[in-house]
């Protein structure tokens, strides 16, 4: 990554002038890059870097869907109190530009790829070309799962004097970032240009086109409630095609602290008010409890007695899985109603006098997660051998269900080292899925314990994004919402985040078409593919 860092800097200028509409005149700059010079491979980095970035800390992950999906919880009464959106569903000072982050990520990352796709057409490079427009398909199909409607078919046009894109309806647009994400990947051709500057895959052609495979997989696999027969029609395609085939095959988003390309959750979870107040959900740890999952040491700790241990987060904490407890999801430490020292399995506050944690002995992520320059985990070989689980439990593929979910579950327990800790051994794998085999007793049954495991997958790898949407896709797993006094939700775990408000002010007759035709523009309000649990 480092030796890549370097061109970030110069791929960002050209990126911001080049989208300007004096776009000839700016390639006749004899102080900046023009296009006949310039090598379009070099935007690359800085868009994968971005993309990494949408699915962390501030972009709006870790301060939504982190705690709406119960992976993680926070007291958030302290310094910590932005996370007030997230574990109890309350406004914060800063909610509306946490709710934009990832809008406003996805379309600059969307758009350099645009350039870069722009540019690789006129020297000819189609495999780059192609590689923008799979990816430029993987970050866009992101921005859609998170709001609903939005633009795509009049998207990234400025240049041809589209100001004011229409939104296109979720079903319309996913059908043709679907049908593009085909052709893009039919477009890569080994014996072509090679692609250079590649932070993901080194340029590894085969391992794009099982990327590009693996996301037609996830995308259709959004589709179950709503076209089941599209869902299984583009299933089969992907699975034809060949998906992820190893975890080698992850697609890791590298970090690099040094050059200012820290990993965004790390940020945030370094900040003191977060080290003591984020703690793992009461509903994660007692799953991995449950089954005695051997990650529970790897992610899990319980910080040493009193305040100052608890703020940080240097001081390894006791790792024994008998002794993790799970914050449950809904309270402060206000000394009200809520206060969790009111909960009946309060643990008790740890230390005394003016060195006391109020909170308790509950468990936090481990350094892993504070590790600025850890990866960020975007799409990993381990979901998808569990979506072609789902998809054989479906009938949309054939194979066996049991053993793609074993597969899955081992890959899991492999990739988490990749943060850079203790792994789990082959051995721990083997015995454990051993004792835990896929529960093929009822369709439910399966897709239940399933995507149960994607859930604690995804949340454990801080994809919690993807962690959501695969919950609102299937209602697994089944949690109890937050009803917390004065909360945007009614009381029911948010489906979306609205639009952000800038949009309202450069685009709003499209903006208000959109809102009207999927019926409000709140937190609740259900995206196309989101049929409902």
């Amino acid at each position: 990554m480092k030796k890549y860092i370097s061109l970030f800097l110069l791929s960002s200028l050209f990126v911001v002038t080049s989208c300007d509409d004096r776009f000839e005149e700016l390639n006749t700059d004899p102080n900046r890059p023009g296009a006949e010079v310039f090598d379009p491979n070099l935007i690359l980095p800085i868009a994968t870097f971005g993309y990494g970035d949408m699915h962390t800390g501030y972009s709006g992950p870790i301060l939504f869907q982190s705690m709406w999906i119960q992976a993680l919880a926070s007291t958030s009464t302290g310094g910590a109190n932005y996370y007030s959106n997230a574990d109890k569903y309350v406004i914060s000072g800063s909610t509306n530009s946490y709710i934009q982050g990832v809008w406003n990520n996805g379309y600059t990352v969307a758009s350099r790829l645009n350039q870069m796709q722009s540019l690789a057409r006129r020297k000819d490079l189609n495999n780059l070309n192609a590689v923008g427009g799979i990816f430029k398909v993987s970050t866009l199909s992101f921005v859609s799962d998170v709001y609903g409607d939005i633009p795509y078919s009049e998207g990234l046009q400025a240049e041809e004097g589209i100001t004011q894109p229409k939104y296109d309806n979720q079903s319309e647009a996913y059908i043709a970032m679907l049908n593009d994400l085909e052709a893009s990947i039919n477009a890569l051709n080994p014996a072509g240009d090679p692609i250079r500057n590649d932070v993901m895959y080194g340029g590894d052609i085969s391992k794009w086109r099982k990327y590009g495979y693996s996301v037609m997989l996830k995308m259709a696999l959004r589709l179950v409630k709503v076209d089941p027969s599209a869902a299984q029609a583009w299933v089969q395609k992907a699975v034809a095609g060949g998906v992820f085939s190893s975890p080698d095959d992850d697609a890791l988003v590298p970090s690099d602290q040094a050059n200012g390309y820290a990993n965004s959750n790390a940020n945030a979870l370094n900040v003191v008010d977060d080290i003591y107040e984020v703690r793992w959900s009461k509903e994660m740890i007692d799953y991995l409890k449950s089954t005695n999952d051997p990650r529970l040491s790897i992610v899990a700790e319980v910080p040493p007695a009193g305040l100052a241990a608890n703020r940080n987060g240097v001081i390894v904490g006791n790792s024994d899985p008998a002794v993790q407890i799970g914050l449950p999801n809904g309270y402060d430490i206000a000394g009200g109603q809520f206060d969790i020292s009111n909960h009946p399995d309060f643990p008790g506050p740890t230390g005394s006098g003016g060195d006391a944690a109020a909170i308790g002995a509950y468990s936090r992520p481990t350094a892993i997660y504070r590790d600025r320059d850890a990866p960020i985990f975007t799409f990993t070989y381990a979901e998808v051998q569990l979506l072609l689980a789902d998809a054989v439990v479906r009938g949309f593929t054939t194979g066996s269900a049991a053993n793609f979910y074993k597969n899955g579950v081992e890959a899991a327990f492999t990739s988490i080292g990749k943060f850079g800790g203790r792994t789990v051994s082959s051995s721990e794998a083997t015995n454990y899925t051993t004792a835990n085999p896929l529960d093929v007793t009822t369709t439910e049954a399966s897709l239940k314990m399933i995507n149960e495991q994607i859930w604690a997958t995804n949340s454990l790898f801080a994809n919690y994004v993807e962690a959501w949407n695969n919950w609102k896709r299937t209602g697994y797993p089944e949690l109890t919402p937050v009803n917390f006094p004065g909360n945007f939700a009614s009381g029911q775990i948010p489906r979306r985040q609205p639009y952000p408000v800038g949009e309202g002010g450069v685009n709003p007759e499209s903006l208000s078409n959109a809102v009207s035709r999927m019926g409000g523009d709140d937190w609740l309000t259900r995206t196309w593919w989101d049929g409902g649990n």
